[in-house]
């Protein structure tokens, strides 16, 4: 019963390793924005994508701001953007 059980684990963990991200957070300053593509560009040259849950609108030019985002496809979604 017990291999079963441990089978089953493993099975389980290999579905769902794939949708765990890995959440970071960044500083910096807005240099860009880009409404059409929902993203923005930090002075140090790192491009943020916004997740649905940010208003494109709360992102301003010249603003120091604190992201918290996870990697997605390959490329960092912010899932909150804090303004100093």
């Amino acid at each position: 019963m017990s291999r079963y059980l441990m089978i089953a684990i493993i099975v389980l963990t290999g579905m769902f390793a794939p949708l765990a991200a890995t959440a970071a957070d960044v500083e910096g300053k807005v240099q860009s924005v880009d409404v059409n593509e929902r993203s923005f560009t930090l002075d140090n040259g790192t491009k943020i994508w916004l997740s649905d849950a940010v208003a494109v609108d709360s992102i301003k030019e010249g603003a120091e701001v604190t992201v918290s985002y996870e990697e997605r496809d390959g490329k960092p979604v912010a899932t909150s953007v804090t303004t100093k």
